[in-house]
């Protein structure tokens, strides 16, 4: 993997993890496009990484703010709400890690998952903000919606916040716990790839994937901003439009 390829690669990471359109499913599109070959999802593990310490920058104050008031009810719930929505996706990745790793090696299955991302992103346009709150319930369907999206081509953040508006927790509530329960979700899905790999497998890849995250990283963080403002705008369900597109496009031409 050449350096440009690298930069390349941390910026569809960084632009796609947070923007509803599926990080994994356009990784999987551009090596395909760009015939890159790494042992172990390497790749997408330093690129996660990137975009892991940007959603972590963004959301410092919450994440600090849990923190100091940890033996509060509040934040007790709060934490508790994301460790119950994270279960789906351990449970998920424990039974069918090895099938969710073939889907990386078919564009025609990532078509299909942009797909239905896509129809989710639209139908999302037509909830109702009506400032409910989250509870265990909607959190654990949250989570189930999460660990959906770990097949790639399902956008996390795009079923999350669509499942979340739906339910018709604000915006800025649904982005909240969208990404804060991407922390724990990026962490557990790179340390669990991170295990498959041999290090002497990567010391050649260092330079390139190091910058694989520091791009991912930047692109990451003002991806996110961007994504804030259009959750605000009530604008959410257009990027089902670049979905389907994609979808369509990949299926038919790849």
């Amino acid at each position: 993997m050449s350096l440009t390829e690298a930069i390349v690669m941390g910026l569809v990471q960084g632009l796609t993890e947070f923007l509803p359109i599926s990080s994994s499913g356009h990784l999987v599109i551009f090596q395909k496009l760009l015939n890159i070959n790494s042992p172990g999802n390497l790749i997408e593990v330093s690129a996660h990484l990137g975009t892991l310490l940007s959603v972590i920058l963004i959301y410092k104050n919450d994440i600090w703010d849990l923190l100091l008031t940890v033996k509060s009810s509040k934040s007790k719930k709060y934490i508790s709400l994301i460790c119950l929505a994270t279960i789906p996706s351990i449970v998920f990745v424990l039974i069918g890690k090895s099938f969710i790793l073939s889907l990386f090696e078919s564009v025609r299955s990532v078509s299909v998952a942009l797909l239905f991302t896509g129809i989710i992103l639209f139908v999302s346009g037509f909830s109702k903000n009506s400032n409910q709150q989250l509870n265990f319930s909607k959190g654990l369907m949250i989570g189930f919606s999460q660990a959906l999206a770990i097949i790639p081509g399902i956008s996390r953040s795009g079923m999350t916040i669509s499942l979340a508006l739906l339910f018709g927790i604000s915006s800025k509530d649904a982005a909240k716990f969208s990404f804060m329960l991407a922390i724990p979700a990026i962490l557990g899905a790179s340390v669990l790839t991170l295990s498959d790999i041999q290090f002497s497998q990567t010391q050649e890849l260092l330079y390139p994937l190091m910058t694989t995250t520091f791009v991912s990283f930047v692109s990451g963080y003002f991806a996110l901003k961007f994504l804030i403002k259009i959750l605000n705008s009530g604008k959410f369900y257009y990027f089902s439009f670049y979905c389907i597109f994609i979808a369509l496009i990949s299926f038919l031409y790849m």
